[in-house]
């Protein structure tokens, strides 16, 4: 069961906060733009990890092992009543909805189960996610944690002189290696056994 990595900006982290959403985390949409990395290579069975920096530190948001992956808009509309930024897959009739920049979701939800980007094609989602709040990563481990696949592709995370995290190498979804699952999954086990839940 592979881990992925995939980054929320800091502004769609803020907006979490100031909505009181603190989970448990339900879905992860993936999108044609950068700011909202691609997740196509996300399947059923696999873990992902929202990760964010913070005060230029790195940080898991949250654990998410996936139970379904199915197009944005099918997921949007289900779940909120509205396309809510999801692209329409060519050649599939849905309903009419007004398009505005002011979509407000039908249905009862959390902030995070709302695209924070335009075009979002796919969404991964399950039940069992964890609360989302912010995990500091163990800064002597982050020269450590790997990311690609075969091994022989395996790269690390770049930083700038001052050593912190930069945001650019965070831009795309990334696979762990097994160790940085690993040192992921560790960040989480307290919850997984039922002391915070």
């Amino acid at each position: 069961m592979p881990g992925y990595i995939v980054y929320w900006p800091q502004d769609h982290v803020k907006k979490l906060e100031k909505t009181g959403d603190q989970g448990p985390i339900r879905v992860v949409f993936g999108s044609i733009h950068a700011r909202m990395p691609a997740i196509s290579s996300i399947q059923v069975g696999d873990i992902v990890y929202p990760v964010a920096l913070i005060d230029k530190k790195l940080w898991a948001l949250a654990r998410l092992p996936v139970e379904t992956r199915e197009r944005a808009i099918d997921y949007c509309l289900r779940e909120l009543g509205r396309p809510c930024g999801a692209l329409k897959e060519e050649g599939k009739q849905y309903p009419e909805f007004e398009y505005s920049d002011s979509w407000t979701p039908s249905l009862p939800h959390l902030e995070h189960q709302v695209p924070f980007n335009c075009c979002s094609k796919w969404a991964v989602w399950g039940t069992k996610g964890s609360l989302i709040r912010p995990r500091p990563l163990p800064q002597e481990r982050l020269l450590d944690l790997r990311f690609g696949h075969p091994k022989s592709k395996e790269k690390g995370l770049k930083f700038d002189k001052n050593g912190n995290v930069l945001s650019s190498c965070l831009c795309a979804t990334r696979r762990m290696s097994p160790e940085t699952w690993e040192i992921f999954e560790r960040l989480f086990e307290p919850e997984q056994k039922g002391v915070e839940r």
